[in-house]
């Protein structure tokens, strides 16, 4: 697994020298500090490290971000999402995963981290003082980037972890594909906080998720949280199809739940893989030999490409049937699917993305014990 150990390069801004993110990042050893004063100067040293064949991933680049560290989760539009609240904390993220939309975005390079992340945690005592005190919201980091990826370095997951631990109705989730979170488990106020994986089989870990955690890793990791006291959940998502996928992944359930006790799973999300106009061409780029956009899709309603309806929907009553056998009240949901799918699937009847994130807010609250922690 690729680690902070990897970067080579650490582009700082030379007024920010004193920025206590910033002073983290710049007493690891081994590595090249360049710093640069305006954003044409980045622009130079960015392109001496492309000419000189450095990759993406070995470059990190503190910088201040100057946009909403807190909004609602955008969704696809026609189909029913979660309105998850996100965090932006950075962008892009040390692995290599063939199917992340982040490959659209082909004049990014290196993997940026905010030096004024810690903005965040006004906004969120913001969000917090207007927010309805009987719902439950799930607030997380990993939409842009891997959230524990270099979090030892940050501390950007304690200090959320921290700060929330006092709101009650907010449940602070941390995405990963990684094992690294050793760092938090000693932490004495937890709150209502959730360590979560993206978990795939090995085969799709190794063909598609280059450099990130192993299947094995990550599972061991959350048996580790939950053990701790944390929340933990689960997201499969994207589900890749092969012809063994059923077996391959309930066999991936079966570990999960051998490793996690089943009453400390708060959720589930479940999604096919799906992708954009302009993604095929733009990870081909990066990956001329990649093979996950030769399956055989349709546009959906939100147009993006997706396998078959039928399709999808015995991928996704695969899982939650396999899901069901192992007990216990996690909240297993669809990501970016239509109403018409959840009635299928789940038999529930949502007219809109609010009516799921409040059937969610009440299974938390009657299955959970968050009030008392």
């Amino acid at each position: 697994m690729r680690r902070i150990e990897d970067i080579e390069i650490i582009l700082y801004p030379d007024d920010q020298r004193e920025n206590e993110l910033v002073k983290k990042f710049l007493t690891i050893p081994g590595k090249r500090l360049h710093a640069y004063q305006t954003e044409e100067d980045l622009a130079g040293v960015i392109d001496a490290a492309r000419r000189e064949g450095r990759s993406s991933k070995e470059v990190l680049i503190l910088k201040e971000f100057k946009g909403r560290f807190f909004q609602l989760c955008p969704g696809s539009p026609n189909m029913i999402c979660c309105r998850y609240l996100l965090l932006n904390t950075g962008f892009n993220c040390l692995y290599d995963c063939v199917y992340c939309y982040l490959n659209s975005y082909l004049n990014s390079f290196g993997i940026v981290q905010f030096t004024n992340v810690f903005r965040v945690l006004d906004e969120i005592s913001g969000f917090y003082g207007t927010c309805d005190r009987d719902q439950i919201y799930r607030v997380g980091t990993g939409e842009f980037t891997d959230s524990l990826m270099m979090d030892e370095i940050t501390g950007i997951g304690k200090a959320i972890i921290e700060h929330a631990s006092e709101m009650p109705n907010v449940m602070m989730e941390l995405k990963t594909k990684s094992d690294n979170i050793d760092h938090l488990l000693d932490i004495d106020r937890k709150g209502n906080a959730v360590l979560a994986w993206s978990l795939n089989t090995q085969r799709n870990i190794d063909r598609y998720e280059k450099h990130s955690g192993s299947l094995a890793s990550r599972i061991s990791a959350a048996s580790r949280a939950a053990a701790a006291g944390y929340f933990v959940a689960f997201h499969f998502d994207p589900v890749i199809l092969y012809p063994e996928w059923a077996r391959e992944y309930g066999d991936v359930i079966d570990a999960m739940y051998d490793a996690v006790p089943s009453e400390r799973i708060v959720w589930i999300s479940m999604g096919g893989f799906r992708y954009g106009p302009g993604f095929r061409d733009a990870v081909r780029v990066r990956f001329p030999d990649e093979d996950i956009t030769a399956a055989e899709m349709l546009p959906g309603r939100d147009g993006k490409l997706r396998y078959f309806k039928p399709v999808r929907r015995n991928i996704y009553l695969t899982l939650a049937d396999r899901i069901k056998a192992h007990g216990g009240r996690p909240f297993v949901y669809l990501c970016m699917e239509a109403a018409d799918m959840w009635q299928d699937v789940f038999g529930k009847s949502y007219r809109s993305s609010t009516d799921l994130e409040l059937d969610m807010s009440e299974h938390l609250k009657r299955h959970f014990p968050l009030f008392d922690r």
